[in-house]
């Protein structure tokens, strides 16, 4: 029975939909009028839960969609779908069952621009970026728009509609996610040539097309990164912030143009990941401490 339930929790990809949960509280944050000490602690959580439930099921219902692709790859081929230890009926039904619970929370306790926003997440990432991934580059581009969609869902819950500062939220995790994945898809690229994924590092084995694209979408992130300051969301201190970080994560960028390796690769994943959580602490510190 544990088994069983780490499987059905490995299924919904917890360490995503704990980033996907982190950037939409940070929506709500933006999307939120005065201090930050009197937010709808209520409807902050009714929020997140349904952003985290749908998140869950998008994930599931991806690894449902992919369960051959991953057996012919050894990073995946352990997960429980392709490994047999899940029947693909109750994966489906876990992975609807999360989906619906999640739309239907947002709908009654939020509103229903977060509902249709966490809708469309889960339908374009399931339905048009998960089977495009094996016929065209692009998937990488097109995948990041459901990616960036959560903050501006947590936003438009704590708002109740879509407003530019959520709009910079959503840049930001877009442009974000472009030197991530490119990382991700160089340092695993012959696993993913062999289950038959046309993305840039398969389509171009010399590296030259990611790192080219990681490195003008790194360096646009830079200016971008300081909307909020501009949009009122947040003061100097976090534009300086900003600034700094993003550089340093560009930077990481450019290695991988100069040389682009594994550890170049690695470097700049590493800094994703460091870069997104300190981005949202430093917007939230600002925040709290500009009242």
């Amino acid at each position: 029975m544990k088994q069983h339930l780490r499987d059905l929790l490995e299924l919904t990809k917890p360490r995503i939909t704990v980033f996907v949960v982190l950037t939409a509280f940070l929506g709500f944050a933006a999307g939120t009028d005065g201090p930050l000490a009197g937010l709808d602690a209520v409807l902050l959580l009714h929020t997140l839960l349904g952003t985290a439930l749908v998140a869950s099921g998008t994930s599931a219902f991806n690894e449902i969609a992919e369960v051959d692709l991953d057996r012919r790859m050894a990073r995946t081929a352990t997960r429980p779908l392709p490994a047999g230890r899940l029947p693909l009926a109750e994966a489906i039904g876990f992975a609807l069952l999360l989906s619906l619970l999640g739309v239907g929370e947002l709908w009654l306790f939020a509103n229903g621009i977060t509902a249709f926003l966490a809708a469309l997440t889960l339908t374009s990432y399931v339905f048009v970026y998960t089977p495009m991934k094996t016929r065209s580059p692009l998937s990488t581009i097109v995948g990041a728009i459901p990616g960036a969609l959560p903050p501006l869902g947590g936003y438009t819950a704590a708002a109740g509609a879509i407003g530019a500062p959520g709009l910079a939220l959503f840049a930001l995790l877009f442009l974000w996610q472009m030197p991530h994945f490119y990382a991700i898809g160089w340092r695993h690229r012959e696993d993913y040539g062999a289950a038959g994924f046309r993305i840039l590092s398969t389509v171009d084995p010399s590296g030259r097309s990611s790192a080219r694209h990681a490195l003008a979408f790194g360096l646009l992130l830079v200016p971008v990164s300081v909307l909020p300051t501009f949009l009122g969301t947040a003061g100097v201190v976090y534009a300086a912030g900003a600034l700094l970080l993003s550089a340093w994560f560009a930077g990481t960028t450019v290695r991988f143009f100069r040389e682009t390796t594994d550890k170049a690769a690695k470097s700049m994943f590493l800094a994703s990941i460091a870069w997104l959580p300190a981005i949202v602490v430093l917007l939230l510190a600002d925040r709290v401490a500009g009242g």
